[in-house]
This record gives C-alpha cells, sequence and structure tokens, in this order.
C-alpha cells in the first residue's frame, strides 16, 4: 500500500520540480538569445557622435546588440574601466594615448576599431582664451595660467605643444573640459587646451576665442594637415575573442554611425545633444573630426599614428615602445 501512495506522489513532485526548473531556465534562456550587453565607455566630446548617432538612430538595436552608452569625466576613466571589466570597450573620442596607457598595463586589452582623425581641417583640437584676451600666439603663452583636459594625454600634449611653439616652461594644470569656458570667463585661467565642443560653446556665448586650432597636427606631426588619430574607438580582446559574432555586428552598426557623420553631417550633428554640452541649434555649429575604420588605413596613416605613439615613448609616459599596426583589429 505504501509504495502505491509514494509512487502518485513522487511523480507529482519530480513533475513540479521539473515545471519550475523550465520556467528558472527560462529567463537565462532569453538572455543568451538576446545577446551580452555591450557596455561602452564615452566622454562628452564631439568626436564620440559616430557612436552617438549609431545609439540615437537604432544602428545597434536594429543589429539585435544591447549596448548601453557609459558616460565618464574623462578618457583615462573610460581606459580604466576598461581595465577593470566594468565596460567592454571605448567610443571614438576616447584619447588613444590614454588607451596605450592600458595597452602597456595589460598587454592585449583591446583593438582599435575607428579612430577620428583631426588636424587644421577637421577641428577638434585647439588652444581658448578669453574674447579679449591681448595673447596672439602660442608663444604668448609663456609665464601664463595654462589649463588642459584630464589625463596623461591631454596633459602631455599641451605640454609638448607649448615647448614647440615657443612658450618653454609654460606649467599646464588639469581641469575637467565642462569647466574650461566658465574658467576662461572667470579669469582663473589664460588659456586652455581643449577638444570640440568646448571652442564652439565660448565663441556662441561670446566668452572665448580661437588662439589656434589643428595644433597636433602642426606641431606634433609637423604638418597642419596630418592626420592625429588621437581618439579612437576600441573593443576588448576579452569581449572580440568571447563574442565574435557580436562584434561583428558592432563594428557594422558603428560604421553605419560614422557613414552617417561622413555622408550626412547635419542630420547627424543634431545627435551631440545630450551627450556633449551643446545643445539644440547650435549643434550645427560644431565643426567635425573625421573618421577612419580599421580597414581603411594606409602606410601613411600607421605612420603617423605610430608618430604621435612614439612622443609618448620619447616623454616616458609609454615605458616602452607601442606599435601601433598591432593595435588595430584584424576583421
Amino acid at each position: 500500500m505504501s509504495t502505491r501512495r509514494t509512487h502518485p506522489t513522487r511523480r507529482r513532485m519530480l513533475a513540479g520540480s521539473a515545471a519550475a526548473a523550465a520556467t528558472l531556465a527560462l529567463p537565462a534562456l532569453v538572455r543568451a538569445q538576446a545577446g551580452p550587453k555591450i557596455r561602452i565607455g564615452y566622454w562628452p566630446v564631439a568626436a564620440g557622435l559616430p557612436f552617438f548617432a549609431a545609439v540615437e538612430k537604432g544602428y545597434f538595436k536594429e543589429a539585435g546588440l544591447d549596448v548601453e552608452a557609459q558616460k565618464y569625466a574623462g578618457a583615462q576613466q573610460v581606459m580604466e574601466a576598461m581595465l577593470a571589466g566594468r565596460c567592454d570597450g571605448s567610443s571614438n573620442g576616447t584619447g588613444s594615448g590614454n588607451l596605450g596607457v592600458g595597452e602597456i598595463a595589460s598587454p592585449g586589452l583591446f583593438k582599435i576599431i575607428a579612430t577620428n582623425p583631426s588636424n587644421a581641417k577637421y577641428v577638434l583640437d585647439q588652444f581658448l582664451v578669453p574674447k579679449d584676451s591681448p595673447v596672439k600666439t602660442l608663444a604668448d603663452l609663456k609665464g601664463k595660467r595654462v589649463a588642459s583636459g584630464p589625463g596623461i594625454q591631454n596633459k602631455t600634449l599641451a605640454l609638448t605643444v607649448l615647448e614647440r611653439a615657443g612658450a618653454t616652461g609654460t606649467p599646464v594644470t588639469e581641469l575637467p573640459i565642462g569647466q574650461h569656458v566658465a574658467a576662461l570667463a572667470a579669469g582663473q585661467v589664460d588659456a586652455v587646451y581643449t577638444l570640440e565642443p568646448t571652442g564652439t560653446v565660448g565663441r556662441l556665448n561670446g566668452t572665448t576665442r580661437v588662439l589656434e586650432a589643428g595644433v597636433i597636427a602642426k606641431y606634433i606631426l609637423g604638418d597642419a594637415l596630418a592626420p592625429w588619430h588621437g581618439g579612437s574607438a576600441a573593443l576588448t580582446t576579452e569581449f572580440i575573442k568571447k563574442y565574435p559574432a557580436e562584434t561583428r555586428k558592432y563594428i557594422a552598426a558603428y560604421a553605419k554611425g560614422i557613414e552617417l557623420v561622413r555622408n550626412q553631417p547635419a542630420e547627424a550633428r543634431q545627435y551631440l545633444k545630450g551627450y556633449t554640452a551643446i545643445e539644440g541649434p547650435l549643434t550645427g555649429e560644431v565643426p567635425l573630426a573625421s573618421y577612419m575604420l580599421y580597414n581603411e588605413f594606409k602606410p601613411a596613416d600607421v605612420a603617423a599614428f605610430q608618430k604621435f605613439f612614439d612622443l609618448f615613448t620619447e616623454k616616458g609616459v609609454f615605458e616602452k615602445k607601442l606599435d601601433v599596426a598591432s593595435l588595430l583589429y584584424k576583421g
């Protein structure tokens, strides 16, 4: 009798356990089908526009990807988040030099999928002064109070440009990029080395003017029209190895963002809103950097990028020479 009674009970228990297990397994199955959350770090500079546009236009969603845009105070923080595993990559505008520091700390950390080369034509980098400042040239900044954006890349470049432009020995203070215009307007500093859209913000509110733009190409690379690959979009090698299919989809969707900026800049500019300090109709005033995908690099581009990285080795920012070609994604 007891045997007959226990069998139905046991069957019901097993059936209930199986149903419960199926219910518990379902969210995991859905998650597996949905794919990983792709966490991309950015900081609020205009060069990140292809990423901003790809998010807002839904290019990543169309590709079936779940991309999370993570805002950071500076490029150094993006790199640190990649090192710590808190994000899976960077958007354009993230300092290539900052990423290089991360590569030295953890060899094989990332691969570059696109850069944002800038120069005197495709403006990103610039020195600003108050609108009524008597300063006429970079050499006039010798002994003045100069600030740069945060992080080793910004400070090293600002110091080197000042040195090569005749303002040798001028110290540089790091300052969050969102405070540059206000600091100039308040007379706290005499000049800033900054990145767009800061110059546009200051010009449009009538407080600052551009002293010189495209300074890295001119003073670091030796040619005002040379491509300065100052910012890079990257993915961690760990993510690329773990999710090869999602990596290909992500890069294809990101490339659509770049194509939008290249071919329809007027439409793309609106997506600076919410990601940078530029809002509304003012987005139409911001100069745009150029963009180069990993598979568009020619030997001259690699050489220009290498020259930039070699400066960081020369200045002791990099403990060893980094080979740019090895850092580019190979699709």
